[in-house]
């Protein structure tokens, strides 16, 4: 299964008819993951065919209103829906508050288990762990407690090399599982065969680095070095480099040098301020310095196969 990310919301600030703020939904691996919440995200949900029931985990990056305003209004609309699998929801410390509060007025808890993991370190953590897939936090800079988060899949099973597998008639279709897990044959007369003989490498894993709102922050590197694809926020050109500073946001420039040194294989420019008519401006100036740089628009969809 490819990887394959939705963008929902990729503007900056306040919603507009056709500017939506920060969301995204990340398939990985089997594993459905909504990634901020922005204001009129169930709705973007709606129109890009995704259904509610495959989310099971939420992460929000920050508690500014444009990154997780929708949160409460999906949990609410998960309740109508008479949904009783648990949901997850991954955020800086506080967002318990925020959103139980909302429910406790409203008395509109729901009838499904909502976990909360509030999120306090400065160092990158890991957050998420099954067989398939790890999520672990990227820090930030920003005005409020920010993260990021990585998505990486693990290495999975060994391929079956069919073509060598049939010079064998002792090994049976039973037995192709224990090949898969990377175990040796032995054949009835004693002989040891190998497991790289019969098997070919698995695909490599693959990865995803969400970098929400942050200044230009070169720490950040180590941990997202070589990623398949970097969502990294640009939310301004380098004509307003001195009010990236003051905002503790970054330009597109500067994402692009993020990407250089982090040799990704994919930039993904967004969180675009709304002074900017042409949102072209941020791919040009960012392919100046990393040429694999694209936008993110309500709606794209990205794959890595």
């Amino acid at each position: 299964m490819s990887l394959k990310l939705t963008i929902l919301g990729c503007h900056s600030a306040t919603p507009r008819i056709n500017a939506h703020p920060t969301s995204q939904f990340l398939e990985i691996k089997n594993h459905h993951f909504l990634i901020d919440c922005g204001e009129g995200t169930q709705v973007q949900l709606r129109k890009f065919g995704v259904k509610f029931s495959k989310i099971k985990h939420i992460f929000i990056s920050h508690l500014h209103g444009d990154h997780f305003f929708g949160l409460v209004g999906l949990i609410s609309t998960f309740r109508l829906l008479n949904r009783e699998t648990e949901l997850h929801v991954y955020g800086p410390k506080g967002i318990k508050e925020a959103i139980t509060l909302q429910l406790k007025l409203s008395n509109s808890w729901t009838q499904y288990p909502l976990l909360f993991h509030e999120l306090t370190s400065f160092d990158s953590e890991l957050i998420f762990e099954d067989k398939s897939v790890e999520v672990h936090t990227i820090p930030l800079k920003h005005r409020v407690y920010t993260n990021g988060f990585l998505f990486k899949e693990k290495e999975g099973e060994r391929k079956l090399n069919m073509n060598a597998i049939l010079n064998y008639d002792e090994i049976e279709v039973c037995d192709y599982q224990n090949l898969k897990n990377g175990r040796d044959f032995t054949l009835k007369n004693g002989t040891v065969l190998k497991n790289k003989i019969l098997t070919l490498n698995p695909s490599l894993p693959k990865s995803y680095a969400f970098c929400s709102d942050t200044a230009y922050f070169p720490e950040i590197i180590p941990i997202i070095k070589n990623v398949n694809c970097l969502y990294h926020e640009s939310t301004f050109l380098k004509d307003k480099e001195n009010l990236a500073l003051k905002t503790l946001h970054s330009t597109s420039e500067q994402a692009a040098n993020i990407a250089k040194q982090a040799n990704v294989q994919q930039l993904i420019l967004g969180h675009y301020s709304g002074r900017y008519k042409n949102i072209e401006d941020f791919k040009t100036e960012a392919q100046e310095i990393f040429k694999n740089s694209v936008l993110a628009e309500t709606g794209k969809v990205f794959e890595i196969n």
